[in-house]
């Protein structure tokens, strides 16, 4: 009989956080180069890292169900090999960290390097998050809240945070909601692949998207079954008088508050035209709130929800406000939608419970309404510094966008390739986006960059559009 079958402990061992090492059978050689060679080719193949302790000798012999002699005589082998070290006094550790740069380049951790200033659009200042506030929120959950809190959370979140999410939009944003109407979900994707679900089963094929748009909703979109139909918007936003051109469309995704990336506002005409075609077709407008809440020179613009809570879906997210980190969205829709949301999407991954009811502390607390103020005066005094430099540094390059959000469009001169101002700032530790990126079709003439100033620290912002003058410069086409 096999000796691993007569002793199953010396087929394999737990190792360095539960590893396993096979060390084969008696007819593939004497135990110690049985050992010797399990520990080599963890090594090599990355799963013991380089500076992991191993165990004492004894204790893993113990577990190898082996004499001490053949794993110490493994380890000094290997030491000898450069595959280990040892120290007297200390445990024996992992020495080699590859062979070649091929291995190297495989353990290398797959992160793109951290650009040293960030122009892009999409995140909020992640140095303001209120990590205090936040840590202390948890803590005070994990403390207090009653054992029966820590199952699974309801169909559509947590009660408590429905409720306050309800009252918060109501006197905030002008959203028509009681807490059975709010459902919570882990972002604003996670939201419109949801409600995609529920419009596919409804019969409804095909969603009109804004042209030019957010491209990572157009994907979920295509990824739920559903056809995207792109609908021109410009300087009053959705063009709405195009929705008659697409017979048997039901259904229209706008970001009337702050479009992205034009950084227009729906027009009031076209807003209550977008409500006519949603009644005169019977369908539904879904409404992606963005970073509404940011708006600089006056008061911004209620929801479309309040004014049609039975034809509009609301969608928004903690991303552009706390952190993209917290994966806390939520959902506004009427009870029809809404019960079919909780029906077919028994599935759902739902934030934990733990952070919703830190989110809900948040909310009753009024700090979350703080942060917003603070928020609000940081982005404004940051774009007028952006605004300002920009104007100083590329005086041929305007700015369009309305003073809001957390973005806005600076348009290039014809002579300027985007695509090459792109790469020549990526080589500068510069993160910008090309506007053409966020289009759906080749039908149109957009010549700029989407510039995105959230997550740029204050005292960068000279330095950053210097460095943003330069890639300009360099992609200048020659003729």
């Amino acid at each position: 009989m096999p000796e691993s079958q007569t002793n199953p402990r010396m087929s394999q061992t737990n190792l360095a956080g539960d590893l396993l090492l096979h060390l084969g059978q008696a007819a593939d050689g004497p135990l110690h180069e049985r050992v010797k060679r399990a520990l080599r080719s963890a090594i090599r193949d990355g799963r013991i890292e380089v500076g992991t302790a191993l165990p004492p000798s004894r204790r893993l012999a113990a577990d190898l169900g082996c004499s001490r002699w053949a794993v110490t005589e493994a380890f000094g082998q290997l030491v000898a090999e450069g595959y280990l070290e040892a120290r007297t006094g200390s445990a024996t550790r992992v020495r080699w960290s590859g062979s070649s740069d091929a291995d190297a380049a495989r353990r290398a951790p797959q992160h793109a390097p951290v650009a040293r200033y960030d122009l892009a659009p999409g995140l909020p200042d992640l140095r303001a998050f209120p990590r205090r506030r936040w840590a202390d929120a948890v803590r005070a959950q994990v403390t207090t809240v009653a054992f029966t809190e820590l199952g699974y959370p309801p169909p559509g979140g947590h009660l408590r945070l429905r409720r306050l999410l309800a009252e918060y939009l109501g006197r905030s944003r002008g959203v028509s909601a009681a807490p059975q109407d709010v459902t919570v979900c882990t972002s604003v994707t996670d939201g419109v692949r949801r409600f995609c679900q529920a419009l596919r089963a409804r019969g409804i094929t095909a969603v009109g998207c804004e042209e030019p748009g957010w491209t990572r909703l157009r994907e979920v979109i295509r990824a739920a079954g559903l056809d995207v139909v792109p609908i021109r918007a410009d300087g009053g936003g959705l063009r709405t008088d195009e929705l008659a051109g697409y017979t048997g469309l039901r259904a229209v995704l706008a970001s009337p508050a702050h479009q992205f990336p034009l950084g227009t506002v729906l027009a009031p005409e076209r807003r209550a035209a977008l409500l006519h075609w949603a009644r005169e077709v019977d369908g539904v407008v879904l409404e992606d709130d963005y970073d509404a809440e940011f708006r600089y020179d006056r008061r911004p613009v209620a929801s479309l929800q309040g004014m049609d809570p039975s034809r509009v879906v609301l969608f928004k997210s903690l991303s552009k406000i706390l952190s993209p980190a917290l994966g806390i969205g939520w959902i506004v829709a009427p009870a029809r939608w809404t019960e079919h949301l909780h029906r077919t999407d028994q599935t759902a991954t739902q934030p934990p419970p733990l952070d919703q009811l830190a989110f809900a502390d948040l909310l009753e607390s009024g700090a979350y309404d703080r942060h917003l103020r603070a928020c609000r005066k940081r982005y404004r005094d940051r774009r007028d510094t952006l605004v300002r430099a920009l104007a100083d540094q590329l005086p041929d390059s305007p700015v369009s966008g309305i003073a809001a959000g957390l973005h806005l469009l600076l348009r290039l001169p014809a002579d300027v390739d985007p695509p090459a101002v792109v790469r020549a700032a990526a080589a500068r530790s510069l993160r910008v986006a090309d506007l053409a990126a966020y289009h759906a079709t080749e039908d149109h003439a957009d010549h700029g960059l989407v510039l995105g100033y959230g997550n740029l620290a204050d005292g960068a912002v000279e330095a950053a559009v210097a460095q943003l003058r330069a890639a300009i410069e360099e992609g200048r086409q020659r003729s």
